[in-house]
Parts: structure tokens; C-alpha cells; sequence
């Protein structure tokens, strides 16, 4: 079992910056693909980027393209997401979540067997 715990959101105005923490349980974080999604109210939970587990490859939704930055510290246990340049559409519940097989970066969410709980973020205008 893999434990994922969330902190770092919060109200934010336009223009601003947020940076997400992600915590992970257990002994082999280095072998999970990482991955962050968000939910806004009324719709479906959306890709928003993913980190592979050691080399750094990195891949981002075209929205957020140049305003996030998803990091991770493998001796931390821990995976993060930088947000810059914050608007209102960025409004979400935002999730990490933890693919255990995948090798590669992947974008899907039915590859991710493992979810945080969840961190609001919201970006008034």
C-alpha cells in the first residue's frame, strides 16, 4: 500500500504562485511515476502533469505548459508541483497520485493505482 498526502493549497489571487507537496509512505517512492490531476467542481478529473521516477522526464498538460513545474526528492519521499502565474480556470481540487508499474510517463489516470486525498486550490480573480 502506498500513502499519499497532500498540503500546500490555499486562496491565491490572480497572477499568484502556489507550491504543492506531495508525501509518500513506504520504501521504494523511486519507483513510482508521479503524477498530479485536478478537479474542478462539475467536471472530470484532468491530467495535469507527471514526473518519471529517476531521471527527471517530465510531461505537462498544454494549459499549464511554462507555469508549473512538477519536482520530486527521492530521498524525501516526496513529489511536488510549483504553480506560477495562477488564474482563475486553475481552480481545483488538485490530486497526487502514484503509478506503480509504469515505466514511463504517463498521462492516463487509470494508470495510477494510488490517490491522495486532495488540496484545494482557489485562484480568484
Amino acid at each position: 500500500q502506498v500513502q499519499l498526502v497532500e498540503s500546500g493549497g490555499g486562496l491565491v489571487q490572480t497572477g499568484g504562485s502556489l507550491r504543492l507537496s506531495c508525501a509518500a509512505s513506504g520504501r521504494t517512492f523511486s519507483s513510482y511515476v508521479m503524477g498530479w490531476f485536478r478537479q474542478a467542481p462539475g467536471k472530470e478529473r484532468k491530467f495535469v502533469a507527471a514526473i518519471s521516477r529517476t531521471d527527471g522526464v517530465t510531461h505537462y498538460t498544454d494549459s499549464v505548459q511554462g507555469r508549473f513545474t512538477i519536482s520530486r526528492d527521492n530521498a524525501r519521499n516526496t513529489v511536488y508541483l510549483q504553480m506560477n502565474s495562477l488564474q482563475p480556470e486553475d481552480t481545483a481540487v488538485y490530486y497526487c497520485a502514484a503509478s506503480t508499474d509504469s515505466i514511463f510517463v504517463t498521462l492516463s489516470a487509470v494508470t495510477y493505482h494510488y490517490w491522495g486525498q486532495g488540496t484545494q486550490v482557489t485562484v480568484s480573480s
